[in-house]
């Protein structure tokens, strides 16, 4: 029995085409089946498409993000095992029935994956220059945060079960950092993930993402969560990086004999080491936290 969601917003061009390729796929499993769309608040003539279809329609009077999309479809998903996806035609839908058999499999072997994510490949997912050295940016915060290889940090199309993000659903992100924020929450609660391989397509319609403005509130959210899950790593990437600065400083003043890069150095030493101190403190009243 498996819930799949789909949010939706301002996707009038894709929606009927897609929605009848899941259907397909998702009857190949031979497994009782929901599809949920949230439809976000579209202005185009979304909703109007949805009702013609045999699904159930969630609609939220207004735009909230893709992330509370996906909470509202989760709440309300009848079926433990859900299913994530986009709308727009970019996860082709004959990866479904692939990673429900992984996730399925696993639970048969003994200790069962925590969930199954897509992992994108091709060149509609490397993109432009921008979107690669963001995605690296962040993809280097989240693994030095978790200590785990991490394919796809967010990848829209996931397996997982409700009962186990409903621990979570309150901490994740409302906005387009929905998938990281539910990596970084899973990773940092030691569930088992597992990534598999899957194509990714061009998009049908406009894209809603604005790399710049986008990929600025993700490494925002991600910040957070590092000092909400295990901030002695955040403090302690600072702590590294000063000192760095203060060893750079420290041969340029023994070249130069400057007084100034002398007085750099020492203010490096000294903010490494709050960096550090804080760091401690935050982990210290985060273990206390957990405690009470």
């Amino acid at each position: 029995m498996i819930s799949i969601i789909l949010p939706c917003y301002n996707e009038e061009k894709s929606i009927e085409n897609n929605v009848s390729k899941i259907k397909e796929e998702i009857i190949k499993t031979n497994k009782e089946y929901e599809i949920i769309v949230v439809d976000d608040g579209s202005t185009d003539s979304s909703k109007e498409k949805l009702k013609t279809l045999d699904i159930k329609i969630i609609s939220h009077p207004h735009n909230l993000g893709y992330g509370a999309a996906l909470k509202t479809g989760i709440k309300n998903a009848k079926f433990d095992t859900i299913v994530i996806s986009d709308i727009d035609g970019s996860y082709p839908p004959k990866h479904i029935p692939e990673l429900i058999k992984i996730y399925e499999d696993s639970f048969n072997l003994g200790n069962g994956l925590d969930m199954v994510v897509g992992a994108r490949k091709g060149k509609e997912y490397d993109g432009s220059f921008a979107k690669f050295i963001f995605r690296k940016l962040l993809k280097f915060l989240v693994e030095w945060t978790t200590g785990r290889n991490i394919v796809d940090i967010n990848s829209g199309m996931r397996i997982f079960s409700k009962k186990t993000v409903s621990n979570f659903l309150q901490q994740l992100c409302n906005t387009f950092s929905f998938t990281t924020s539910l990596t970084l929450a899973y990773m940092l609660n030691a569930k088992f993930v597992k990534y598999e391989s899957i194509e990714y397509d061009a998009r049908q319609g406009n894209s809603h993402v604005r790399i710049f403005r986008d990929s600025l509130r993700t490494l925002q959210y991600i910040v957070e969560a590092i000092i909400y899950y295990n901030p002695l790593k955040l403090f302690l990437l600072f702590f590294i990086f000063f000192i760095i600065i203060s060893l750079i400083f420290l041969i340029l003043s023994i070249y130069t004999k400057s007084l100034l890069f002398m007085i750099i150095m020492a203010s490096s030493i000294i903010v490494a080491f709050i960096s550090l101190f804080f760091g401690f403190l935050l982990d210290l009243i985060r273990q206390n936290s957990k405690q009470k």
